[in-house]
Order: C-alpha cells, then structure tokens, then sequence
C-alpha cells in the first residue's frame, strides 16, 4: 500500500529550524529523568503553524523510534494523532500513513487511540473562526477535499487492519461510540453513515452491527418525524414561498418583468422538516449501498443480495418490526425486496410464519400482518400469481382460526383474545382493495369464481366480527368492492357495529366532544405512500399508488336516506354500491395521507410460491 511512496520515503528529510536533539535522544533523557527535551518536543508539535517540513522530519524519527513509544509516553503519541495530518501535504498524508503502520506493528497498545482518531475524521471538520475570545463561527468544512480525505481514512483503517488482524472486532464499539448525534446537520450524518457502510466493505464481518446501529438510529428520526409533522412543514414552506413571491410581484415595478414564479416544493429536493431531512438523505445513502452490493457491472449478483437480504432480515425482526408507526425506515425492506422477486416471497414467507406462530407476542403477530397486506397492496414487483398465493394462506388461516373458535368460549368479538385474526382479515380486506381489478382482468368469469372461492361471506358473519376492528375505511372500501360485485353484503353488520359503538371523551383533544375511537386494532399499514422526496424517485417506479378511479366507480348511483334500511335488496340487484358519500376520495390507510398515482403495475414472470430455495 505504501509503495508509490517509497520515492519520498527513501528521500532525505528538508532542513528546518527545530530545537532539542533527535526523538530517540529526547527520549532517551526522559527515561534518564530529563522531562525539559520532552515537553519541548511536544510543544513544537502542537504549534499552529508547525510546517509540512518540519511534520515530516518528526514522523520519520518517530518511526525509527516506535519501539520506545511504550505506554509510558502516550502523551507524545497523542498529540502526534491529533496532528491535523489530513489537511496536509500529500507528502505529509503518505508519511504520517508509514508512521501508523509502524506503530502499530510496534506497539498494539495504540490500536483503540488509532481507531478513534481515523474515525472521527468520518464526519467533514469543524471549522472555527476565532476573534479575541470569542468563536463566531463553526462551520461544517465542505470544502472540496473531503472525498479525498474520507479515502485516504479508510485507506489507513486497512493498513492498520493489516498489521493487527482483530482490527474489526476493536472497532465496531468506536463506530457505536461516535455515531453523531441524530439532531446533528444532516451532512454530518450522511457522511458518518456512508464511511461506516464503507467499512463493511472491506470489513464484512462487521455488516450486521453497522446495519443495526444505522436503523436502530434512523429509527429514533423516523419515529420524531410523523406523516403529519412532515406534511405541515412542506404546506407552510409552499404557503411561505407563495408569500414571498406575491411579496415580489407586489414591490416589483418594472413592467417590462416577469412576475418570478412560485415553484412547487415537490420539485425542491430538500424537506422542509429538518429531521425528515436527515431520514431523507440517510435513506437515500442506504439505497445506494444496497444497489451497489446487489449490482457488479450492470449485473445483479444474486449470493451477495442473499446474504445482505439475511442480514437486513435480522435487523427487521430487531428493530423494525416492534417499532410501532415508524413511517419510512421499512422502505429498505421494500427496496431490496424488488431487486428480485425471490427476495420478496421470502420475505413474505418470513411474516407469514411471524403470523403464524402462536409463540410469538399478539402485537409482534399483529404488525406482521400489515406488513404482508400493505406490501400485497403495494408493491408492483410483486406478480398476481404470488398475491393469490399469499391470499390462499391467509383465508385458509381464518377459515381455520373460525373453525377453532365455533366450538370454544371465546368465540365473540374481542381484541384480547383474537388481535391476530382481525390484523389478518384487514390485511386481506386491504390487499383486495388494490388488487381487485387485477383478479378480474382477463377472464372475469375465472376472476370472480376464485373469490367466490375466498368465502369472504362466512368470515364477514362469523361471530368474531371482523369488521367491528378493521379499519372503518378499509371496511367501507371492502363492503363497497363485495357488494358490487355480488361476493358478500356488509351493510346490515357495518349498521349494526355502528349503532354499538360507545363515543369516548378523550381528553387529550383538549375538548369535552365525544369521540369514536375508530382504530381499536392500533395499526398502521407500513407502506403507505413515502413522503421523502429523494427517497419518493427510487421508491415510486416500484409502489402502486391509490387511484382515485377506485374511489370514483364505488360512488353510489343514488344518496342512501337516514332512515333506509342498508339490506334493501333492489339496490344490490341492481349492481348499485350503497357508501357513505364522504368516504369517496378516501385512500384505505391508517393516516388517510395520499398521493396521485404514476404509471401502471409491472408484472413478474409467474412461478410456484414459496417452493423454491431462497
């Protein structure tokens, strides 16, 4: 590594003032008792303007010397690793390289300062302006040498790597402990997760704790920047620059000038929201590794994507899974799963058997089931054939969970004891919501017959209730899609659910109105539409939006009167869809935060699911 600068090294060192002997004589006085040569060496190293010259006479003597830097004088060494090296000469970097090296093939003890000096130049310098006493400036370095710098880090991390082979078991705890605050800038944050990802690299033991420390510390951004905080930031910076605009137009009095224009802040790639502008970037930096493991030259490398897919799924089961209503952190699931579609049957597979497995926690169970239904509903890279493949199973799970609770004490209506069966009947209610059309295209005879097939009669009226739980948009688009095309009717249990429902005086609205509590199952569907604007250009090829056509053609034909019975049966003769009107326009999710849609599904060539080794 240190051969192209084997010229340099070999050549003499420049002439410079200096005083005090050689380092090898300054420090053998200080074992002899004589401190007065040391401390002069120290303080020469520590001046502010020491020169490019003068750095590499001292780094050469202290490599003659590194066998003498016991730990006696980690002093001296400290102060040479806070030299700022990096901002330096290329002769000084290539220099001060050589020296780490034979430090650290001299003297281990060294290893963690080491490390932590190479890691804190992660992030871009701190530059600080002084006057007097008083510090008007600390700017974030961006200066143009900071990709340089950033190479030449990881360049030194290897080197040291080379000579002290448990160098990655010593450093991940450094990684953990300087991992920048998360309402740091959003560039310090960006560049301190790109050099860790970096490191994976060329350290790929260390990928599975570099992933987990990245999410769990996204995860507290995601979690600090709700749908709605996020929302409300972009309306007021469009409202603002409106403003300022009109402002503009207003003062403006040349005539023969335009008017400047309001630009949309959709086409502004910076979020308003400062924390969902660290999660935008941060995500958008780990988009990118994920694309440059799984892709070599154009190709996709198949093992390599298998083996980050099983350390991502370690750190989902870890982290992601149990945070509840975390907005876009799931969306790196949701990227490397359309890399492949074996990628995504196995990670559907792996929810179906969280779902499934009585072990686990109701709440772990449930949230498993969003995540199968919203990434049914959602994800274009995911064929037909596999979206009735994973609603054979789920129906099959209900009919079989009914079946055991006809007989038993429990089978009634309540969260307590069925929480995983109600996040199942949502999760297929909400994948039929956006997947209907496509069961229907092409043969609507064959289309309708598999969801007579479904049986969705028997779990809408089976004594659970499912649709006393669910959602009421997700019900209400359910019982509209069913009834009109004759697979099952709803209304007579929606009416009945609703006149059972007890308003609940919350006081946290700040207000004594009474309030229905309409989300008894507390869910959330995890890939509702991606509201981060770097993210959004990556995510929107792959997601299927809500179309507001869906909404359109369930209007009803004629306003359904206070006082007529929901079971009329002329209506559904005549193929009309009974809905309360203000539901039309309504996307079925959780937070109801929707966007226009771009262009139509991409389809997957078809193939048995789930039976083929991943």
């Amino acid at each position: 590594m240190m051969a192209e600068s084997s010229d340099f090294l070999n050549s003499p060192p420049k002439k410079t003032v200096r005083f005090g002997g050689t380092v090898t004589e300054v420090l053998s006085k200080y074992s002899q008792g004589n401190k007065e040569d040391l401390e002069l060496l120290k303080h020469q190293l520590t001046d502010p303007e020491i020169k490019d010259g003068q750095i590499i006479n001292w780094l050469r003597e202290l490599r003659i010397s590194v066998t003498y830097l016991t730990i006696d004088y980690e002093q001296l060494v400290n102060i040479v690793l806070k030299l700022p090296w990096l901002s330096r000469s290329r002769e000084v970097v290539e220099e001060y390289l050589a020296f780490l090296g034979n430090l650290m093939s001299a003297q281990t003890v060294y290893l963690r300062p080491c490390l932590n000096m190479i890691v804190s130049h992660f992030v871009p310098a701190r530059v600080v302006i002084t006057e007097g006493d008083l510090q008007i400036s600390d700017s974030e370095d961006e200066d143009e040498d900071i990709v340089p710098r950033f190479n030449t880090c990881h360049r030194a991390l290897q080197l040291i790597a080379q000579f002290v082979p448990s160098t990655p078991r010593f450093l991940m705890p450094i990684l953990v402990e300087r991992f920048p605050y998360i309402k740091k800038s959003s560039r310090v944050m960006e560049c301190y997760i790109h050099n860790i990802l970096r490191v994976t690299v060329y350290f790929p033991m260390l990928r599975l704790e570099v992933l987990e420390l990245i999410i769990e510390k996204l995860l507290k951004v995601d979690v600090s920047a709700s749908r709605h905080d996020i929302e409300d930031a972009e309306e007021a910076a469009w409202t603002a620059d409106k403003e300022n605009a009109a402002e503009e137009t207003l003062f403006n009095m040349d005539e023969d000038e335009d008017p400047p224009q309001v630009v949309p802040n959709t086409l502004n790639e910076t979020m308003a929201l400062p924390a969902a502008e660290r999660l935008d970037l941060c995500m958008s930096v780990i988009f990118a590794y994920f694309k440059d493991i799984c892709f070599n030259n154009g190709g996709f490398d198949l093992n390599k994507a298998k083996d980050l897919y099983k350390d991502l799924i370690v750190v989902f089961d870890k982290l992601i899974l149990p945070t509840h209503a975390c907005c876009h952190v799931q969306f790196t699931m949701f990227y490397i799963c359309s890399f492949k579609l074996g990628l995504a049957e196995a990670f559907l597979e792996h929810l179906w058997k969280k779902l499934q497995n009585p072990n686990n926690p109701p709440i772990i169970r449930q949230t498993a089931a969003s995540y199968i239904g919203s990434l049914l509903a959602r994800a274009k890279f995911i064929p037909l054939v596999t979206v009735k493949a994973c609603l054979d199973l789920l129906v099959n799970w209900i009919h079989g969970y009914i079946d055991n609770q006809d007989a038993g004490s429990r089978a009634f209506c309540d969260l307590t004891f069925h929480g995983p069966f109600y996040a199942a009947c949502q999760a297929v209610f909400y994948t039929l919501i956006f997947r209907h059309k496509q069961l229907l295209d092409g043969s609507m005879r064959k289309g309708l017959a598999y969801l007579q097939g479904l049986n969705f009669e028997r779990i809408v009226m089976c004594q659970l209730n499912p649709l006393k739980l669910c959602l009421p948009s997700v019900v209400n688009f359910f019982a509209a899609i069913t009834r009109k095309y004759q697979l099952v009717f709803c209304y007579t249990i929606i009416e009945r659910n609703n006149r059972q429902m007890i308003p609940v005086v919350r006081s946290s609205t700040g207000g004594e109105a009474p309030q229905t509590f309409t989300n008894p199952l507390d869910s959330f569907f995890p890939f509702d539409p991606c509201l981060l604007k770097r993210c959004k250009i990556l995510i929107d090829p792959l997601y299927q939006q809500w179309e507001e056509s869906n909404a359109e053609e369930m209007k009803p034909q004629k306003p359904i009167k206070p006082g007529a019975t929901p079971d009329d049966e002329d209506d559904f003769l005549k193929g009309e869809t009974p809905q309360n009107g203000a539901l039309i326009g309504v996307t079925p999710g959780s937070y109801e935060y929707y966007q226009k849609s771009p262009a139509s599904s991409v389809g997957s060539p078809p193939y048995k699911f789930l039976q083929r080794p991943f």
